[in-house]
């Protein structure tokens, strides 16, 4: 086995290994915005690593320029379809957890002022 064989399953273990702890985050967080936040960081990373380990792999080749090609691609997206998912949620009234229960305690607050004055 060469060198960049070893250092390239390495690479690749590590990515496999993000992507591990990334569906743990997705059971941990409980609340949509912080599970899109772990998915997203941990999608992105683990992809790099990934196509990195490919890279080094099958050395400097056409195919490693369309993976390079495919890492800048992903390193422009991810981020930028993450952000368009939370943004999307957000405006359409989508808040987090403590914030509705925040708002539910105010109407009930209000609720009872509203009994006072009858």
């Amino acid at each position: 086995m060469a060198v960049s064989e070893i250092i390239s399953n390495v690479i690749i273990s590590i990515a496999l290994v993000l992507m591990v702890f990334g569906i743990f985050g997705l059971f941990r967080f409980k609340d949509y915005y912080h599970r899109l936040l772990i998915i997203a960081k941990i999608d992105t990373v683990s992809m790099i690593t990934l196509l990195v380990g490919f890279i080094v792999r099958h050395g400097f080749s056409a195919f490693s320029a369309k993976l390079l090609l495919l890492l800048v691609i992903v390193l422009v997206l991810n981020p930028l379809v993450a952000h368009v998912m939370v943004r999307s949620a957000y405006r359409s009234g989508y808040r987090l957890s403590g914030q509705l229960k925040a708002e539910k305690d105010d109407e009930a607050v209000l609720e009872e002022d509203d009994d006072d004055k009858d």
